[in-house]
């Protein structure tokens, strides 16, 4: 008997049509899989109508992976790979990057069950190579401390790690404090430092710019409730 793969499956960015960033072969393996393991039900139906599959959705099986399940409960859905194919979904871009589907595919790999990853588009990486600061060396550092005064902290922590391997840190906040974030990152880093701010990453709203921060200070910007990725290279 055949066993199932887990296809780790990408989605736009933004609320526009899969066909304009996915390719031909990631829509086709969509409408191949009726087992999928996403962030929220909801706009995984969603997405999945738009991808090809409106009018059968009703005929998908559906589990969350996201902030609130246990590893108990993740473990527990583990258990279904293998017996056909499967889709890990994120909510937006890349699936198991700053996603809590890392643990299911940690699970396929102890079960034995191929892994297959297909192409589509990432915010982290996308916001690198628009940046313009270090490609080579790089770490993404994910979202820092809520409390200010550990976010500041940390902030320090990464400039001096950035300075000292001239590596680019690669951080990402809710959207609901990236204002809160870039207020820390300016009045904490050192005016030489460059910081790329890239928001709404292929949406017609798209803003990248990159700066030394003594230049943003001269020329706030409010960012919003918009998905961003922040860059720092001292």
């Amino acid at each position: 008997m055949k066993q199932g793969k887990l296809y780790l499956i990408p989605t736009p960015l933004g609320d526009y049509p899969p066909s304009l960033v996915l390719t031909q072969e990631v829509l086709n393996r969509v409408n191949s899989i009726s087992l999928f393991f996403v962030e929220e039900i909801r706009t995984a139906r969603r997405f999945l109508s738009a991808a090809g599959l409106k009018g059968h959705i009703d005929t998908l099986e559906f589990h969350e992976i996201n902030e609130h399940s246990t590893a108990e409960q993740i473990s527990g859905l583990g258990r279904l790979l293998g017996e056909r194919d499967a889709a890990l979904i994120s909510e937006a871009g890349l699936p198991a990057v700053a996603d809590p589907g890392a643990q299911l595919v940690a699970i396929a790999h102890q079960s034995g069950v191929e892994v297959v990853p297909m192409v589509g588009p990432s915010s982290l990486m996308m916001a690198l190579m628009s940046s313009g600061l270090n490609g080579q060396c790089f770490a993404f550092t994910g979202y820092l401390p809520v409390k200010n005064d550990a976010r500041r902290s940390a902030i320090a922590e990464l400039e001096r790690v950035s300075a000292r391997l001239s590596q680019s840190q690669i951080i990402i906040e809710t959207p609901y404090r990236n204002d809160a974030l870039l207020r820390d990152l300016l009045s904490t880093l050192k005016p030489t430092t460059r910081l790329c701010i890239a928001a709404d990453i292929t949406l017609p709203t798209q803003f990248i710019r990159t700066f030394p921060v003594s230049v943003w200070r001269k020329n706030p910007v409010e960012i919003g409730k918009r998905p961003c990725v922040f860059i720092i290279l001292a």
